[in-house]
């Protein structure tokens, strides 16, 4: 496989777990917390460096476009890694989307602070598969993807 068929793929990777997130968004009413958000955009800037690379085929920059790639790939991987943790609870995840520690808050803080709270908290799992949240599957998907980059960053045109 060649670097231009590589490319093609991972970008189609990533537009595809875009349309699945946007898919269980819209179509089956799964709302995404904060740490889901964080995971698309890596996968929308793959997207558009799949695309530059397809149109400039040549040169060094369409040499290095698959590097770009791949780290999109890699940090969406590492956001899916951390949400799977906060997921699991083996960490806090940030204090935008997750319930903390509410015996030291008067009524009225605690008051405020749901109402000013996120629908969504990204301590809590809305879909799974095979005991795999969204979360999961998406850094797993993106590790192989950012391993198509790789492929595609050491092959020629």
């Amino acid at each position: 496989m060649r670097r231009i068929q590589a490319t093609t793929l991972a970008a189609l990777g990533s537009a595809a777990l875009l349309a699945g997130a946007y898919g269980f968004q819209y179509i089956g009413g799964l709302a995404p917390c904060h740490l889901c958000w964080l995971q698309r955009y890596p996968h929308m800037a793959a997207v558009a460096v799949g695309v530059l690379a397809l149109a400039l085929r040549q040169g060094i920059v369409a040499r290095l476009l698959p590097w770009a790639g791949a780290l999109a790939a890699l940090t969406t991987a590492g956001y899916g890694a951390y949400h799977t943790g906060v997921e699991r609870h083996w960490w806090l995840g940030p204090t935008t989307c997750t319930a903390g520690d509410i015996s030291k808050l008067s009524a009225s803080d605690l008051l405020a602070q749901i109402q000013a709270a996120p629908v969504v908290q990204c301590d809590q799992v809305a879909w799974a598969m095979g005991g795999l949240s969204m979360a999961s599957w998406n850094m797993f998907a993106s590790l192989a993807l950012a391993a198509l980059w790789i492929y595609a960053a050491t092959r020629k045109a």
